[in-house]
């Protein structure tokens, strides 16, 4: 049956004061979902007033939740297991005469919806910003109705990139060896400026239009499939855009925190878990709104929770998706988190959700990981979180200088953290994202650390994230400037100078990088043993770190050297592990190279090699 977003709508009026409905969401639903309750949000004028009713074989009002505002019904259904496929009407009476009724249809789901596989360690992850990516269709760069428009000479506007775009570059990326990607959020932000980054939504249930539609997005998860690459929804369950439709017309008083005034959060994420937290700390930082734009919601409002819940699993549903990026993870309320996440998890066991908690401290991160026994006794089903730990690791340890306490050290000791994670496997390790300087940047333009950082990303024990244009040596100024370092990728716009997808106007260094991300890429897609080996490492020695990712059939060892010198290493040092006299492939330039007392690693270089044992 053909999934269609919007359903009609027939109303019948009895009289000329009938209540009508401007919106009921979740607009259709599926039969033979595990979780058999459904609440529905009716919105319209007086609608509150309305009795509700239906006659469908496995489908029953269990009943009707009100609130201050007469504009809002939540109707609660229950489906029952073996519900069939169908429609049926939701008719609305009031003093015992019809006033209206809403065409409700239960669809039939995916074979193996509920068994989808998510993101995992055999995945890359593309995180793309849609508007800043490839526009593919320029008739939908500026919208009625939608004031702000298309802008590309200004850092902060509409650029036109947009869902036909990621799309037509699929090809590309199934190249380039990715097998995940992770838009930034595409649901409606219908606000009068810098709307492009998706992360002030006006509408949960519909695509941007200027992005798409949800038949588009819904064809371009399909597409990328058959690519063999899956889609990571970023969601956002902690704020919306202030010029979101409820804002207007708040369902109750309690919907947004602070009853809707703009209080800052004080971005206090250790009070979440700080036996010694001030009740005041904790509040300001759970309820306080990032800016004065993005009213923060009220997830301890069960109706609210609800609603959230039930929008994420329509998303995966409908969508089809493989896994959930969830934004600023920790700022929502944390039994909310606990609720959502079972959800997923429960009605998708194979599923993943990453969370983002943006901390350097790994014990702040672990504390949100499924499976994490907390002193406070919290429990959360996420099963992933963005690994920010490390990645402030290895910035550190290729920009400072060597010494016992600084350099590799300080990367080759926060992976002895994986202590404190109950999967640290499971960990999304990113070079960046769009909220952080471009990597090449930070790196000083250096392509000798560029490699390593990005030879580390590809060979750790984590799942790899890249953000779009890393593989051209995309640059930004070192400080957070949003719309630079959410530069155009080349070639995604019709008469571009240089084109990423084709190498015009690529210098010889960028060319030479997207070789290399497509290289690692490949080579994490295709090597079981860096999806699953085991990893050994060797304490940093004269500004050369090694370390092994191995299992019973193949090792691949990785050496880092800083130094502007070449620096020989004894095998025997490697003894415990590596077979003596082994013959070995350079990963990197396809030399073969036969091991014996010693080892020569490049001054500045990064050696790769593949062994097979006997």
């Amino acid at each position: 049956m053909k999934q269609v977003l919007w359903l009609s709508i027939s109303l019948m009026a009895a009289s000329a004061g009938a209540a009508t409905i401007d919106r009921l969401e979740p607009a259709f639903w599926w039969a033979g979902m595990k979780e058999p309750s459904l609440q529905l949000m009716v919105y319209g004028k007086g609608i509150q007033h309305s009795t509700v009713s239906l006659k469908y074989p496995g489908v029953r009002v269990t009943g009707i939740q009100k609130t201050a505002n007469p504009n809002y019904l939540f109707i609660d259904l229950q489906l029952a297991a073996d519900v069939q496929p169908g429609q049926f009407d939701l008719v609305f009476s009031q003093s015992g005469k019809e006033q209206s009724r809403y065409q409700y249809r239960l669809l039939p789901r995916r074979a193996g919806s509920a068994e989808r596989q998510g993101f995992s360690q055999k995945d890359t992850i593309y995180l793309i910003t849609p508007d800043r990516f490839v526009n593919g269709d320029p008739g939908n760069d500026s919208v009625a109705g939608l004031p702000d428009r298309l802008d590309r000479s200004n850092p902060g506007g509409r650029h036109g990139g947009d869902i036909a775009g990621m799309q037509q570059a699929l090809p590309y990326l199934q190249q380039l060896g990715i097998t995940q990607i992770w838009p930034q959020p595409l649901v409606e932000n219908n606000s009068a400026a810098y709307s492009y980054h998706g992360y002030g939504a006006t509408d949960l249930y519909k695509i941007d239009p200027r992005f798409g539609s949800n038949a588009s997005y819904q064809a371009f998860v399909a597409a990328a499939k058959k690519h063999g690459i899956g889609v990571i929804q970023d969601i956002v369950v902690n704020h919306i855009g202030v010029d979101h439709w409820w804002v207007k017309d708040l369902p109750s008083n309690d919907w947004l925190n602070y009853g809707g005034s703009f209080q800052p959060t004080n971005h206090a994420r250790t009070t979440v878990q700080d036996p010694y937290a001030s009740d005041a700390d904790k509040k300001a930082f759970v309820d306080g709104w990032f800016v004065d734009s993005m009213p923060d919601l009220n997830q301890r409002n069960p109706l609210l929770a609800t609603y959230l819940i039930q929008n994420s699993v329509w998303w995966v549903e409908y969508a089809d998706l493989s896994g959930i990026r969830e934004d600023t993870y920790p700022y929502a309320d944390k039994n909310f988190l606990t609720a959502w996440s079972k959800r997923l998890m429960t009605e998708y066991p194979n599923f993943n959700i990453v969370g983002e908690e943006w901390s350097a401290n790994p014990q702040v991160v672990s504390y949100w990981q499924r499976g994490k026994q907390n002193p406070d006794g919290y429990v959360s089903y996420t099963p992933s979180m963005m690994d920010f730990p490390l990645y402030y690791a290895l910035l550190g340890a290729l920009t400072a200088p060597e010494s016992w306490d600084a350099g590799w050290v300080k990367l080759y000791e926060a992976l002895a953290n994986d202590v404190l994670y109950p999967d640290p496997t499971n960990l999304v390790l990113f070079e960046g994202n769009h909220d952080t300087a471009r990597l090449f940047s930070l790196l000083d333009n250096d392509v000798d650390l560029y490699r390593m950082a990005l030879v580390y990303l590809f060979t750790s024990p984590r799942i790899p994230q890249l953000y779009y244009g890393t593989e051209i040596l995309a640059q930004s100024p070192k400080q957070r400037d949003d719309g630079l370092v959410r530069s155009d990728f080349p070639g995604g716009w019709a008469g571009d100078d240089r084109n990423a997808f084709t190498g015009k106007g690529l210098t010889a260094q960028q060319q030479q990088a997207q070789q290399l991300v497509k290289r690692l890429a490949n080579l994490r897609k295709n090597q079981q043993v860096l999806q699953q080996g085991k990893m050994k490492h060797f304490s940093p020695l004269d500004g050369v770190y090694s370390y092994a990712r191995y299992n019973d059939k193949e090792q691949i060892w990785v050496f880092f050297n800083k130094n502007n010198s070449d620096s020989l290493l004894p095998q025997s040092r490697f003894a415990e592990l590596m077979p003596a006299g082994a013959k070995a492939t350079n990963l990197l330039t396809d030399q073969a190279v036969q091991l014996g007392s010693q080892l020569t690693v490049p001054a500045r270089g990064t050696v790769l090699l593949h062994i097979l044992l006997p």
